[in-house]
């Protein structure tokens, strides 16, 4: 098993549970809720989450949905949200931007998971604007498969 990398995290409230791995094989731990949240209907709200992260060079978060929030009738706005290894600061708390899809208003309450985040490696690419790519086409979006 590789060695784990240090995360070092800012807690806005101490008092609300620390983000943590829920099981052995989790590959995300949680983030809570820091302040109660009313999300009127087809409406976005910004949800902050209470920490705010010195990521490692080399890597970034990626700060997604917990599933039980599609139950409660909210979903990520943007499907997940990029944190790059230079949003870093003592201010740069991580926030969700909630949007209600019902026709109803959403209250979720300081404290209740919410999120999830996954440390990821990445390699940045040098950029080439080419005019041709030199490889045959697949047919275009969803065309796997077709025939």
């Amino acid at each position: 098993m590789p060695k784990r990398k240090i995360l070092k995290i800012k807690l806005f409230e101490p008092e609300l549970p620390r983000p943590e791995y829920k099981s052995k094989g989790a590959v995300a731990f949680d983030v809570y809720l820091r302040r109660n949240i009313m999300i009127k209907p087809h409406t976005v709200e910004m949800a902050p989450v209470n920490i705010a992260t010195q990521i490692p060079k080399g890597h970034f978060a990626m700060l997604a949905a917990r599933s039980s929030l599609h139950k409660q009738g909210v979903m990520m706005a943007n499907g997940v949200g990029i944190v790059d290894e230079d949003y870093c600061g003592d201010e740069d708390e991580y926030n969700m931007a909630l949007l209600n899809f019902t026709s109803k208003k959403v209250t979720i309450k300081s404290g209740e998971r919410i999120g999830q985040v996954v440390l990821i490696p990445f390699t940045k690419a040098n950029l080439k604007i080419v005019k041709k790519l030199r490889n045959p086409s697949r047919g275009g979006f969803g065309s796997t498969g077709r025939k």
